[in-house]
């Protein structure tokens, strides 16, 4: 190993200084102590011993620690107290204070608050993706794993969670304290804790014992769903040991549900935590929603081996836990949903929200270069999540999938309990497979974009004589993303399916040749092609003759996507063509995307003027939809398009009675939830009736969601003053931190019907990204993005947003990219609606 030259003292963790000290620490244990007061505003008394084995080198040793220097009150090396040196977010450690092997350094201080996420009657940490310096000093970098020994000092009747089992607690007047044992070697993101007022359900499934918190109080919600998320997790567990076969690699597995959590889920070795809402499901429960959370408790299960067994050696591969985690988790949710259609499962999840960024001015690639970790949660994003996925499951279809779970295989037994690359994983599974890997890597892996499909179908006596398909970037630029997929030959009493082999610039369909003229052409039949592929126009009349639902999906998403593009389909004419097609979507998913897409070309790509006179046809559609259809499911999504596209006053009177009443429409089940969304509906309608949001709230019994909505109440308000004095409360950090509250709010606040007045808020929303990406969370800036940006249509905005660039040349690229993203709504709309640009 080449020896690293010693790093500079600066903020963040560099990469210079992540692999210096990779090179002279090891043998890592944090031993900490954190005792809590029942106050949130109070601060939080604390101590560490770390214990590392150190290689003499000259340089200081560097611990992170994102905190002011006044949250230090003392360090001691192997016994001695020291002078504490703090510089650059950095503790450190002169070489002469330290000795040749093993060393220990015990902190006192005051707990970080940054990623305490501090609650009334509750907390938990959220460290992820260089967040554990903001709560102790720490070697913050995923290849120094370490095993954490916690104790914590909690209120008498909260509850406590970490990464290691409980190993005894006591308790003193109004306090308790809980004493965990050491946990499994972790990296430092993985490290958590979780302590309130929850309510602890435990299981024994397959013979392992697994604890749960929540704070849900619905009584369905809570036996409707207890029983689920642990056979979920069961379900996952036994597969992933079957697939991998290495047993559940650490001690314990458990789990907690947090209230309006910033993510879906996030890994926590032996304690997984969870948005409570995408886990408590009711009798109202879509089977969208059912499957998303299957998919998501099945995700976070397969981080245990992909990401936390083995985990990347830098964040510049984090997508490689995030692909491989929804990768198998499309797999586990294929064989453990009944009725699964895993093709249409994966189309419907994956592609839209990929094509969402790769479509755009900011897309970014799979694998992003990243010089320091304070950067690192601008990788995250729907290129990772999405079109990952549908990476791996090309390299499925050419490796074989025999073939990939061996390399698979072989990569966790070789890397178990340590660090690995992608290029580490691709040499391994090179040798699976005669393909050239390292050559397909390069264009799916490390460039941005799409490819554009092009074709020429010549006919011969009314057979085909010709069929040559091509590819091109979207951009123009001449590259070829080798991938398989289908192509639909549709007649009037069957369809032909032809799988084309597209690994040039052009092939040639020999297997079309002789074959009859076909009604139409469907391109990416089986939906599992990527890119933007040609629309038959002869196909648009006959669309609802095609009896495959992935077939139909694959065909609404090319629609939509070309639409987007300035191709074949206007607005208006899609909008057209869904009206005929939404009464007659026999499948569910379908129509969750049907509706999502009209609601997207109502709000979206329709001028002002034109939406109310649509709004009268739309209304008309779904409501009429909603009353032929039998099955409940359906009904609600349909109720739920009407909802959304509601703008009449009759319209606006229905909805009202239906809420005030707490009476759904025949057949519909609507939940306190659904009540709320819709009270919201209203409120952003400015209907006449005051203290509407208010008395919803007086019916939620849920303190946490009643919290919640209280919080949005001013962003929805029909005063503009108090909107805008809600939207000045945000530019305080302190207003921030509940980030899901916010974004939901700001998504009202920037409702079409409010542009007129909201679009002020524009300037200073822009302004205030860098700050957001500084203090919040991974997924903040993308999330306040598009809650910001995305309703809008105007010429006026896309000038506002080109104007912010320019005017800033070194402008954060990986904030540009984001800005880029979610302004891809409006640039579109600007061209498609207004002909500008």
């Amino acid at each position: 190993m080449t020896p690293v030259k010693a790093p500079a003292v600066e903020a963040g963790v560099s990469q210079e200084l992540a692999k210096y000290r990779k090179q002279t620490l090891s043998r890592l244990g944090y031993t900490l102590q954190f005792a809590i007061p029942a106050r949130k505003d109070q601060p939080i008394p604390a101590s560490e011993t770390i214990t590392f084995h150190w290689q003499p080198g000259k340089a200081p040793v560097q611990l992170d620690f994102k905190e002011q220097r006044d949250h230090l009150q003392s360090v001691s090396v192997n016994g001695h107290h020291v002078p504490i040196a703090f510089e650059n977010e950095h503790i450190l450690i002169a070489p002469k204070y330290l000795k040749a092997g093993q060393n220990q350094v015990s902190i006192r201080f005051t707990a970080g608050d940054l990623s305490l996420n501090r609650n009334d009657d509750y907390l938990y940490t959220l460290l992820v993706p260089d967040r554990a310096r903001t709560l102790f000093p720490c070697f913050d970098q995923p290849d120094l794993k370490a095993s954490f020994t916690v104790t914590l000092a909690v209120p008498k009747d909260w509850q406590a969670m970490s990464n290691g089992p409980v190993q005894d607690s006591s308790r003193q007047g109004d306090q308790k304290t809980i004493r965990f044992a050491p946990s499994d070697t972790i990296s430092t993101y993985l490290f958590s804790f979780v302590t309130g007022q929850f309510e602890p359900v435990t299981r024994t499934m397959n013979g392992r014992a697994m604890h749960f918190f929540h704070r849900e109080t619905d009584p369905e919600k809570i036996r409707l769903s207890i029983e689920p998320i642990f056979q979920i997790h069961a379900d996952a567990l036994k597969f992933l040991e079957e697939y991998t076969q290495i047993k559940y690699p650490f001690r314990k597995f458990d789990f907690a549900a947090i209230p309006d959590f910033q993510y879906g889920g996030m890994e926590h070795v032996g304690a997984i935590q969870y948005k409570a809402s995408s886990l408590f499901l009711d009798n109202g429960a879509t089977r969208d929603q059912k499957i998303s959370r299957t998919t998501l408790l099945a995700h976070e299960t397969a981080h245990m081996w992909f990401g936390d067994l083995v985990t990347m050696r830098w964040f510049d591969d984090v997508w490689t836990k995030e692909v491989f985690a929804n990768f198998m988790a499309d797999k586990i949710s294929e064989v453990s949903l009944k009725d699964a259609n895993y093709d249409l499962e994966f189309l419907i999840a994956h592609f839209p929200a990929a094509y969402d960024v790769d479509r755009t001015e900011g897309a970014n690639p799979i694998g992003q270069p990243l010089a320091n970790l304070q950067e690192a949660g601008t990788l995250y994003g729907g290129i990772i999540y999405h079109k990952a996925p549908i990476m791996m499951r090309q390299l499925e279809r050419l490796m074989g999938k025999e073939a990939l779970r061996n390399g698979l295989r072989q990569y966790l037994r070789q890397y178990a309990y340590s660090n690995a690359s992608w290029p580490d994983l691709i040499t391994i599974l090179d040798t699976y497979t005669p393909a050239d890997l390292k050559d397909w890597n390069h264009v799916w892996v490390n460039e941005t974009g799409r490819p554009r499909f092009d074709y020429r179908l010549e006919l011969s006596n009314n057979r085909i004589s010709q069929f040559v398909i091509s590819q091109k970037g979207e951009d123009g630029t001449a590259r070829v993303w080798p991938q398989l997929f289908e192509v639909a030959l549709v007649y009037p009493d069957r369809v032909e399916e032809l799988t084309v082999n597209m690994n040039q610039a052009q092939v040639t369909l020999s297997d079309a040749v002789g074959k009859e003229k076909p009604l139409f052409v469907l391109f990416n039949s089986s939906g599992q092609g990527y890119g933007l592929f040609p629309v038959d126009p002869a196909m648009v009349p006959k669309l609802a003759s095609l009896k495959n639902p992935v077939m139909r999906a694959a065909a609404y998403i090319s629609l939509y996507e070309n639409m987007l593009a300035g191709q074949q389909l206007t607005p208006d004419q899609l909008i057209a063509v869904y009206q005929g097609l939404l009464p007659n979507e026999p499948e569910e998913l379908n129509l969750r995307l049907l509706t999502s897409q009209l609601s997207n070309l109502f709000w979206r790509y329709t001028r002002p003027e034109n939406r109310a006179s649509l709004a009268l046809e739309l209304e008309n559609v779904f409501w009429q939809a909603l009353e032929n259809e039998p099955a409940p499911n359906k009904k609600k999504l349909l109720f739920q398009g009407y909802q959304s596209i509601a703008l009449s006053r009759d319209a606006q009177n229905r909805l009202y009675t239906i809420w005030q009443d707490q009476k759904a429409p025949e057949g519909v089940r609507l939940t306190e939830d659904d009540y709320t969304a819709l009270a919201l509906s209203l409120a952003v309608r400015d209907y006449p009736v005051t203290g509407l949001l208010l008395q919803q709230a007086d019916r939620i019994k849920n303190p946490d969601r009643k919290k919640r909505l209280l919080f949005m109440i001013p962003a929805l308000s029909p005063d503009v003053q108090v909107r805008d004095a809600f939207f000045t409360s945000l530019k305080d950090e302190k207003n921030r931190e509940r980030e899901a509250w916010v974004t939901a709010a700001l998504g009202y606040l920037h409702h079409p019907l409010r542009a007129t007045t909201s679009a002020r808020y524009l300037p200073a929303s822009l302004s205030l990204l860098e700050e957001i990406q500084r203090t919040g969370d991974i997924f903040f800036p993308e999330s306040w993005l598009r809650s910001t940006l995305s309703a809008y249509q105007s010429p006026e905005v896309v000038t506002l947003v080109r104007t912010f660039l320019k005017e800033r040349p070194n402008y954060n690229p990986r904030l540009k990219a984001k800005l880029l993203q979610a302004a891809d709504s409006p640039f579109r709309a600007a061209r498609l609606v207004y002909k500008a640009e």
